[in-house]
This record gives C-alpha cells, sequence and structure tokens, in this order.
C-alpha cells in the first residue's frame, strides 16, 4: 500500500471529509448524459470507453461529472464562423 494510502486511512474520519467550501460533484447516467448532449446512449459509451469523457463505474453502470460533461463540451466547441 502507498504511504499516502496508509496515511489517508489512518487519519481521523472528521479530518478525511470534504471541506464545507467544496461542492459535491453531480453525478449523471449514460442515459442522462446522451439527453443533456443530444446524442445516442451509445456515443456517450464510445466516448466513454475511447476515454474521451471521464466516468466512474459503479457497479455493472457508468456516472459522468456533469463539470465532466461541461468541460468535455467546451473543449469540443467548434467556431465555424
Amino acid at each position: 500500500m502507498a504511504d499516502a494510502q496508509k496515511a489517508w486511512l489512518t487519519m481521523a474520519p472528521s479530518s478525511r471529509e470534504r471541506p464545507e467550501s467544496l461542492p459535491d460533484p453531480k453525478f449523471l447516467t449514460i442515459a442522462e448524459v446522451a439527453t443533456m448532449m443530444r446524442v445516442s446512449k451509445m456515443t456517450v459509451y464510445r466516448l466513454v470507453h475511447g476515454g474521451d469523457l471521464p466516468a466512474v463505474r459503479v457497479g455493472r453502470s457508468f456516472r459522468v461529472t456533469e463539470d465532466d460533461v461541461n468541460e468535455y463540451l467546451r473543449k469540443s466547441f467548434y467556431d465555424a464562423g
């Protein structure tokens, strides 16, 4: 086990909590991301499996943070004019 992991596990539970100033990330399902981006679920799965869109595996499904979706869309924006 890495030293950082050992240090984390030996901390008191109260010191492992997130600081009050940081909001909890909002996790979206693949279907919610597809609706938000107006693409198919298969397109979102391709982005996740291709590494273009970060995701967390929860059991047999994936969750994507809303911030990651917004960042992906921001980076993908194409100015045609």
